[in-house]
């Protein structure tokens, strides 16, 4: 696996998702198309683990936190932009979603979660707003952005 391949494989799924709205009936089939355990899931895990584990995603660290945008919006990612982070028992820093977000949790340690969620999909609407949580252990999360679209925000943890 490469940079290349990992586009190939991310513009498959975000052909399926283009044009789509970002709502709870979105996260219902993504989980029912490509739940835990499913080929397009393992193949997206086993993928951001090997880039991982070869340096080319999460390959910058901030506050305990390993992330990195690896793909922006383009044409062949059907305006999404990708970012992988490596989260343990951690909040993120507060951000607001103008677009919305797609979120593929992967947990490196089981029954971790992210923003208490298992492994799986999670979608937040345009506007949505959240300080993103892994908990119970180790956890990649793959988030698909509309446009690329995030607002990094002050909250009084964060002030």
């Amino acid at each position: 696996m490469v940079p290349q391949d990992f586009q190939r494989l991310i513009s498959g799924v975000t052909a399926q998702l283009a044009g789509r709205p970002l709502d709870a009936s979105l996260a219902a089939w993504l989980n029912a198309t490509w739940p835990s355990g499913s080929d397009t899931y393992s193949e997206l895990a086993d993928a951001c683990r090997t880039g991982v584990a070869e340096g080319w995603l999460c390959n910058r660290k901030h506050g305990g936190i390993r992330y990195g945008r690896i793909i922006k919006p383009t044409p062949d990612t059907h305006g999404f932009s990708v970012d992988v982070v490596d989260m343990q028992d951690i909040a993120g820093p507060h951000h607001m979603h103008p677009n919305g977000e797609i979120d593929l949790i992967m947990p490196l340690t089981d029954g971790a979660t992210f923003d208490g969620h298992p492994a799986g999909w999670c979608v937040y609407e345009s506007g949505s707003a959240h300080r993103p949580t892994v908990a119970r252990g180790q956890a990649l999360v793959l988030y698909l952005l509309p446009q690329g679209a995030i607002e990094f925000t002050l909250d009084e943890s964060s002030a």
